[in-house]
């Protein structure tokens, strides 16, 4: 399994994309107008199929877009049911493509202490 570098951040697109019609031009269309965003950033968007038994990845690496499928024979993806686009971190989006639930998967918070006593 390949792993993402820790400081990408990540934008979930949350309705579900026609799965079989939309490339690359067409998911970063709707980075730009759906989202908000620019494509263009060190970023990964994550998009789903109505079924949610798929996920695509588009990501932009300086010199071309990346644009990577994840297919579930049986299962289905536990999609986050938060705001209109949700901003996970890359620990969470290697546990919802490992079909980790994240609303009931959260990390320790960061703890940042001045001194010792």
């Amino acid at each position: 399994m390949f792993r993402f570098d820790a400081g990408l951040k990540v934008y979930l697109h949350r309705e579900p994309v026609d799965d079989g019609r939309k490339a690359i031009n067409g998911l970063a269309l709707l980075v730009e107008q759906a989202l908000g965003l620019n494509p263009f950033e060190p970023a990964i968007y994550v998009f789903s199929n109505r079924r949610r038994d798929r996920i695509k990845l588009l990501l932009w690496d300086r010199t071309g877009f990346w644009l990577m499928l994840k297919r579930l024979e049986t299962d289905r993806f536990c999609w986050p049911k938060e705001a209109a686009v949700v901003t996970l971190t890359v620990e969470q989006l290697h546990w919802l493509l490992a079909g980790i639930d994240l609303a009931a998967m959260r990390p320790h918070p960061a703890r940042r202490y001045a001194k010792v006593s």
